[in-house]
């Protein structure tokens, strides 16, 4: 079967790789050098088993930057585009996720289109309505960034927004190319797994507002935050995983779901949601108040991604942490090696790291390693568990 993934960020480049095992997979991006590197089978993006797939494995793949060469025969169409929210509009914007389906109905071809991209609630019933078609359906998933390889080949869950032949088809080809044994598949309206992707994400954003709000307490009332996270955590309904403090959750998802969620719920009653958002910002000023006490001069900070295991810091909160230090005339530098600039947000970038050591007086670190143990003196971070 041929099957088209069009974009190749973790969602899309993860599905392509998971798929190519069994099916004939045309990956379509609009980045040439992301296409040209696929074909070279390297990752561009940083995911361990994506890179050890496309090293090791007899894949059925190739990349293009032409959308008619990727679509034409394919029996499925899958859409992983970045949809970011529009502070302005609250609202995704999902015009990458229109320009595709807009694109396939051009070619006048019999084809499924499964969009893979996170998008707001009502979002497939309205492009059925807007473009008068039937042959879309939406299917949630649920990664991590560093670990979608991973998560594809052991998923959690397959969700499918649609009760159909179709789509009992289009979840048999996931559960077929993934290695466990037993995956829970459920089968629903479009609009409840629209509703299921921007539930789950708010609910993880939750647990990291939860745990990074206890810190808050402890670092301020000078008690020792393991002790309680290890305490609260032994109980089997709450858990010992993702309990990590950190300086705020970013990336992809959890910044962008959130707020969507919101602005669904115009005219319903909540508060939780609300407050779920507004206590990501209350982190980020927080850390940054504690750094002021300190009156340096020069801050260091050590990596702009968000976590551990990936090479992403679009919305990290680091970022909000850099303006916030910058507002309050503190000066800030930056260390973080997979930049090729020498600037960023108008702060120098050290390549050096023993420079980059030597010239903050304090360095802040949202997840360290090794490569600041030496001057662990130095370092602020909220990281008590050296994961996640």
């Amino acid at each position: 079967m041929k099957i088209a993934v069009a974009g190749t960020g973790y969602v899309g480049l993860s599905l392509a790789v998971l798929l190519s095992q069994k099916n004939e997979v045309m990956a379509l991006d609009v980045i040439a050098e992301k296409v040209e590197k696929i074909n070279n089978r390297i990752s561009p993006i940083q995911d361990e088993k994506i890179e050890e797939f496309l090293q090791t494995k007899d894949l059925n793949l190739k990349a293009t930057l032409d959308y008619k060469e990727a679509f034409e025969g394919a029996k499925f169409i899958i859409i992983s585009t970045p949809t970011n929210y529009d502070d302005q509009k609250n609202y995704f914007d999902t015009s990458s996720v229109e320009d595709i389906i807009q694109k396939v109905i051009s070619m006048g071809i019999d084809t499924t289109m499964v969009v893979k991209s996170t998008v707001p609630v009502g979002f497939i019933k309205a492009m059925k309505e807007k473009y008068h078609i039937d042959n879309i359906i939406f299917s949630p998933e649920f990664l991590r960034e560093g670990k979608a390889l991973y998560d594809n080949l052991y998923p959690s869950r397959i969700i499918v927004g649609e009760r159909s032949e179709k789509a009992k088809e289009f979840a048999n080809l996931l559960k077929d190319s993934c290695l466990k044994p037993d995956v829970a598949v459920k089968f629903m309206d479009s609009t409840e797994a629209e509703a299921v992707k921007l539930f789950a994400n708010t609910y993880l954003a939750l647990r990291v507002a939860y745990f990074n709000e206890l810190d808050t307490y402890a670092e301020l009332k000078g008690l020792n935050t393991k002790d309680i996270i290890d305490g609260v955590c032994l109980d089997p309904r709450i858990g010992d995983y993702y309990n990590n403090p950190s300086f705020g959750y970013g990336g992809y998802c959890l910044p962008k779901d959130t707020k969507q969620l919101l602005a669904n719920y115009e005219n319903v009653p909540e508060n939780i949601i609300e407050a779920i958002v507004k206590s990501n910002d209350t982190r980020k000023h927080h850390i940054a108040d504690q750094i002021a006490k300190r009156n340096p001069k020069t801050v260091g900070i050590y990596r702009l991604t968000m976590k551990a295991d990936s090479d992403n810091f679009r919305m990290s909160a680091i970022q909000s942490i850099i303006e916030l230090l910058k507002q309050k005339n503190i000066s800030v530098i930056i260390y973080e090696p997979t930049l090729k600039e020498n600037s960023f947000a108008d702060c120098p970038v050290i390549k050096d790291l023993e420079d980059f050591q030597e010239k903050s007086e304090i360095i802040i670190a949202n997840r360290i390693d090794h490569f600041v143990r030496n001057v662990s003196e130095k370092v602020y971070t909220r990281d008590l568990f050296v994961r996640d």
